[in-house]
């Protein structure tokens, strides 16, 4: 990366190019576990950036909520949301086009984001996020789920079906989200380790459990909503785990690991908003299909990657509908993003516009017309005088002969 950024910038610039770290849900996870081990990274890497020819500008590890808002930054910057149009342009916009921004939804490896405007935020302050950009509040819903990104939500997921499971003695455990065909073993001891794993920890007479596939995305479907706690909202209206949810709206841009699972299923190139029904039969389809044949077909694709696509993509659909409350009726309202024009939709450029301050507070001042517009105008009234000043001199000279009525 580092090599990568020599190469694009003039060297001449490297001393005035500002680089910026951020750290998110996987750093989390690992300060969680051992923060003097989080420590030691995060000082290693800044090392490393300091000996770059740029000015480091630091490293840290951003929150959760930061991480949420950032993407929702990013997504609405490159959509041009946040431009403001002023003077008598104006009279051209509808002021429903003038408010609107879109949703950010946003998932990784070790947490998921969700980050939208929202008029209901009273009953939960701690969601609560406000802006000003380009003169115009913003008040923002937006919350982190660590442990609900897809890699560790498949780890919550295996370490509860191990909990629950009575046949441990053999220690196979049949899984209906990888294929049927499909075998993998996994170390018990590192298994617990893990922060979002740990609290499940059970006593086994083995070291090693070997999954097994069954390619069955009903059940499968199954087992990702138990992850889901429904059971308890003190709010109004929740998402789960007791997290209040105020109602979605406006659209919403679906990218990271969102966007990468559905455009692997080829469900990004559709002209039009995607069906939930289209979705579901997809992943169904898939799921269902034999690993020698998932193999086969993708075999240019690592298999501990490739194998994990069906519950990925059953765990985002869980997630959206019965994680975040979309329905048919509002599913359409999901556009699942990669790039917006020729930039990288997700948070590493709202965390750099607001690092350099790139997107100011208030509307910055700008004349009421454009340039074209001004010389424009400064042509018109330039005619206009001429043509004055040509008719009151004709009016004080005109001839004698004239004046007098004399033809």
């Amino acid at each position: 990366c580092l090599q990568q950024a020599k190469e694009v910038i003039p060297s001449a610039q490297h001393k005035e190019t500002p680089v910026y770290l951020g750290a998110t849900a996987g750093m989390r996870l690992l300060r969680r576990q051992n923060e003097s081990a989080a420590d030691e990274v995060l000082s290693s890497v800044g090392n490393t950036l300091r000996s770059a020819p740029f000015n480091f500008q630091g490293a840290r590890i951003i929150s959760g909520e930061e991480e949420g808002a950032y993407g929702w930054i990013t997504i609405n910057y490159l959509l041009g949301n946040f431009k403001q149009v002023s003077g008598w342009k104006k009279l051209l916009y509808t002021l429903k086009s003038l408010s609107e921004t879109s949703g950010a939804l946003d998932l990784g490896g070790a947490s998921t984001q969700i980050t939208f405007v929202s008029k209901h935020l009273s009953e939960s302050p701690e969601n609560q996020l406000y802006f000003r950009l380009y003169g115009k509040d913003y008040q923002v819903y937006t919350h982190s789920f660590l442990c609900y990104g897809k890699d560790q939500a498949l780890q919550q997921k295996l370490a509860r079906d191990l909990q629950a499971s009575t046949s441990t003695p053999n220690s196979s455990l049949p899984d209906p989200c990888f294929h049927k065909g499909y075998e993998r073993t996994i170390n018990i001891n590192d298994f617990f380790k893990n922060p979002c794993t740990s609290d499940k920890k059970k006593q086994l007479p083995f070291s090693q459990l070997y999954i097994k596939g069954e390619g069955d995305y009903q059940k499968c479907r199954e087992s990702i909503q138990k992850l889901f706690d429904k059971s308890n909202c003190p709010f109004t209206s929740c998402s789960f785990n007791g997290i209040y949810l105020p109602p979605l709206q406006g659209d919403f841009g679906a990218f990271s690991a969102f966007y990468f699972v559905m455009n692997f299923l080829n469900l990004t190139n559709e002209p039009n908003p995607l069906a939930l029904n289209k979705v579901t039969s997809t992943i169904e389809s898939f799921c269902a299909r034999p690993w020698q044949e998932v193999k086969t077909a993708y075999h240019n694709i690592k298999e501990k990657y490739l194998s994990e696509y069906c519950f990925s993509g059953a765990y985002i659909l869980s997630l959206l509908e019965n994680g975040y409350e979309f329905t048919e009726d509002n599913w359409q309202k999901i556009h699942f993003l990669g790039k917006i024009g020729s930039s990288d939709a997700g948070w590493t450029l709202g965390y750099m516009l607001n690092l350099t301050n790139m997107i100011p507070a208030e509307e910055p001042a700008s004349p009421p017309l454009s340039h074209g517009s001004y010389v424009g105008l400064m042509v018109l009234c330039s005619l206009v005088l001429v043509s004055v000043l040509l008719f009151a001199w004709l009016l004080f000279h005109k001839p004698k002969c004239l004046q007098k009525g004399i033809v």
